[in-house]
């Protein structure tokens, strides 16, 4: 669910720009739906004697090398569910719960590019580890979203560390531990016999965490080229720049565009645009915010 900005907890919001059903999280949620659906219907039948839903596992599923694995399973095995559970569990408190806010703030370009890296790196991490640490779990078909899950998980927990989850509806705990919890948890249950492919989800973990890394360190990076003096700032930076020079608009007043012509005017926009397709909406600062309300107005 989307989260309101006023303090830390951890409550839905409808508003300030967020969707309660993000694209890439409706479009996730209907396809996983619809493939335990027809898992379970197509399933049931039988050919020759043997249930379609073998047919399923040993196609769709992430099946061990060598033992009927092939390449398009690292994005088909995010997609099949063991049982309703394991469905619900992924996608309403996995996904949309933690997922919507990360959506909301990157864009759905940029999360599902995250959510399938994080599938991809946990699937690689079970076909390689698996059958070192945990030779149990490389017996059968590995399905579920879980993997890309702990990604968005770890991505949340960075993204807002200080964010109060409620387990329960009862215990608040911040975001931050709430992860550490979980990871823990994995690498605890990491060789044992419980059927859960615990690697699948460290790696998942670690593919959203390294991703977050290069994505906060990328943007530190960013910032400093731009603090540079203007005569140490490569041409070609300045000009290509996603942000530009955004900041200005601090001290743009739309009120007085009338002294500015509409070229200037619509530069600033572009500059903002620029500024939310790259960070999404909420990196906006309010002036900013107020300067691209102003200017719709203005330009209709």
């Amino acid at each position: 669910m989307a989260y309101s900005s006023q303090g830390n907890y951890y409550r839905p919001s409808m508003f300030g720009g967020f969707s309660f059903f993000p694209p890439v999280i409706k479009m996730l949620l209907i396809i996983n739906t619809a493939v335990f659906l027809l898992y379970s219907f197509i399933g049931s039948f039988t050919m020759d004697g043997v249930p379609l839903r073998l047919a399923f596992d040993y196609y769709l599923g992430l099946m061990p090398i060598g033992h009927g694995f092939y390449p398009w399973q690292l994005i088909t095995y995010q997609f099949m569910h063991a049982s309703f559970m394991h469905l619900l569990f992924n996608m309403v408190f996995g996904l949309w719960m933690f997922g919507m806010e990360v959506e909301n703030t990157w864009g759905a370009k940029k999360f599902l590019t995250f959510y399938l890296m994080c599938g991809i790196a946990a699937g690689i991490s079970q076909l390689i580890l698996a059958p070192i640490i945990e030779p149990s779990q490389t017996l059968g078909p590995t399905v579920g979203a879980s993997g890309a899950v702990f990604g968005v998980l770890i991505a949340f927990g960075m993204m807002f560390p200080d964010r109060y989850i409620f387990i329960y509806f009862l215990l608040p705990i911040k975001a931050k531990y709430f992860v550490m919890i979980l990871i823990a948890l994995g690498v605890l249950s990491v060789g044992g016999n419980d059927n859960v492919a615990n690697l699948a989800h460290l790696g998942g973990a670690l593919a959203g965490y390294l991703y977050m890394l290069y994505d906060i360190r990328g943007f530190k990076l960013k910032a400093k080229v731009r603090s540079m003096p203007g005569w140490l700032t490569p041409k070609a930076t300045k000009e290509n720049s996603g942000y530009g020079d955004v900041v200005d608009a601090k001290v743009f007043d739309i009120r007085s565009a009338e002294k500015d012509d509409r070229g200037d005017l619509q530069k600033h926009i572009d500059e903002i645009l620029d500024k939310i397709s790259q960070s999404g909406y909420q990196s906006l600062t309010e002036e900013e915010k107020k300067i691209l309300f102003e200017a719709s107005k203005k330009l209709n």
